[in-house]
């Protein structure tokens, strides 16, 4: 079995980090993100290098962040006045992202990782408003604070959770779906998404190396389990889909592609057109503003 080096899941913020970092550095990158090598440090770098399958994790991380970041786009040029990013992590769009200076963007997480963070990035400058809570997000009276405050705020609010709600029970997630569908200034709520399917092959993959920050969400139906909490799906952005749609394809070593293409073989057009939606990004709406 492999040393497990996430410790908690605000380690994996740190691999996350870290291939922000390395796409980066690519001379065809995605997106643009010179701060994140910086803070991912070497704790990103040893984690990453744990882990198996790197290719997949790098892939993954460019595709989802520009898919999130077209979300936050698109919200803030059809009225989004305040965003709240609940477990930030290492985040750092409030300083890459060219978005309107009157923007009011929150950041939310425990206080190591703001005061990590803020350590860091004390002398770099936001493109707009940015304030940063220290809450533990897991404790319901200091999360339902934050929405609270964050909602007062807003005359047309946004949530993200990237990277929050696969680390969250059902039960965690159901309470914070209906405290989030509370707030009358929500317009719009951004979610990962991944099929039962995938969770397996994940959990297979990672044996012994995510113990400390396992996977629990798994409501079974996806949709029906946020149907009944007050929230649907306005927009779903496959990982595989976009990736392809940005001319970024998974750069697979020799073997896996032949692998596949015997896979591929005797797998119907069904279920290859199924595995191209078993994961990706899904902004949501309220219900009855569907």
């Amino acid at each position: 079995m492999a040393n497990v080096t996430v410790e908690n899941v605000s380690d994996t913020a740190f691999w996350v980090a870290h291939y922000r970092g390395v796409e980066t550095q690519r001379s065809d990158a995605l997106f643009r993100d010179p701060l994140a090598a910086i803070l991912a440090g070497d704790r990103g770098r040893r984690i990453a290098e744990s882990m198996p399958r790197p290719f997949i994790t790098s892939w993954v991380i460019a595709v989802r962040t520009c898919i999130i970041d077209e979300f936050i786009r698109a919200s803030v040029a059809s009225g989004v006045d305040t965003i709240l990013n609940l477990g930030t992590g290492l985040d750092t769009r409030p300083y890459r992202m060219d978005l309107p200076p009157t923007l009011n963007w929150i950041e939310a997480d425990y206080a190591a990782m703001i005061d990590y963070k803020e350590g860091f990035l004390a002398r770099e400058t936001p493109r707009f408003k940015l304030t940063r809570v220290k809450a533990d997000l897991s404790n319901p009276a200091e999360r339902q604070e934050v929405l609270r405050n964050a909602n007062a705020q807003a005359g047309k609010l946004l949530i993200l959770t990237e990277g929050v709600v696969p680390y969250l029970t059902n039960d965690d997630v159901a309470a914070l779906a209906d405290e989030l569908r509370a707030l009358d200034h929500a317009s719009g709520w951004i979610v990962d998404f991944f099929s039962q399917e995938l969770l397996k092959q994940r959990e297979k993959m990672m044996a012994g190396r995510l113990e400390n920050a396992p996977f629990k969400f798994n409501p079974g139906d996806w949709s029906k389990f946020f149907e009944d909490h007050g929230w649907r799906s306005r927009d779903v952005r496959y990982l595989q889909v976009e990736g392809e749609r940005l001319g970024r394809r998974i750069q697979v070593p020799m073997l896996g592609l032949l692998l596949i293409a015997m896979q591929s073989l005797f797998s119907s057009t069904e279920r290859r057109s199924h595995s191209k939606m078993s994961a990706g990004y899904v902004f949501l709406v309220p219900s009855e503003r569907a």
